[in-house]
């Protein structure tokens, strides 16, 4: 990761412009928290699938740099990628691709813990700036009656691991250890030290 010193700004400049590398909803939502609302949201689209013995966590953060260095984007604009995976052991858990995946994942999880592995990457012209946070997470034992009620509401869709601990899926855990934010998809304190480094005022949107 890059040293935290922010870039140079000359006096009176205006703050750069900032895009957010993602469709996350609930990236956008915890942004919002901290009262920044993107200049654009550019989704990237990038191969995700992990390379041959790669590790969560260093899957992770190969996947958020890869995701901003795809970001087209103006040369001083600030660009903030996340990516999230849920790691059982060496286990790289991602996105399902349908419900039976998401089913052979949440039977995995059920009533064990897990790693949550949020990577989040800042990006402005060549300099990176990035972390990886990790969080602990236990599941309940899920009944049969559980599972299909929580598959057939779709909320898995689109998540780690194939649930969503801000959803009804949380409802399911009774226990973590480290940053909830990183666990719904963006660690705050974080990103907001990141993009700090980078040069975007935030404390000053947080003030507003």
């Amino acid at each position: 990761m890059s040293d935290l010193q922010p870039p140079a700004q000359p006096d009176g400049a205006v703050a750069p412009r900032l895009v957010l590398g993602s469709g996350s909803p609930r990236r956008l939502e915890l942004l919002g928290v901290l009262g920044i609302t993107p200049d654009a949201i550019t989704p990237p689209d990038i191969n995700e699938d992990p390379r041959v013995g790669e590790v969560p966590r260093v899957y992770c953060a190969r996947i958020a740099r890869e995701k901003a260095a795809a970001v087209i984007a103006g040369p001083d604009d600030i660009i903030l990628c996340a990516d999230t995976t849920v790691a059982m052991g060496r286990r790289i858990m991602g996105k399902p691709a349908d419900a039976g995946e998401a089913a052979s994942f949440l039977l995995a999880l059920s009533g064990r813990r897990h790693r949550v592995i949020t990577a989040v990457c800042v990006r402005r012209g060549a300099r990176i700036w990035q972390r990886e946070v990790e969080s602990r997470v236990q599941m309940k034992s899920l009944s049969d009656e559980e599972l299909n009620a929580y598959l057939s509401s779709g909320d898995w869709q689109g998540k780690a691991g194939g649930y969503g601990i801000q959803g009804p899926a949380g409802a399911f855990i009774p226990w973590t250890s480290g940053s909830f934010t990183a666990i719904v998809g963006l660690p705050l304190a974080e990103t907001a030290t990141l993009l700090t480094a980078a040069g975007f005022p935030v404390w000053q949107r947080v003030a507003a």
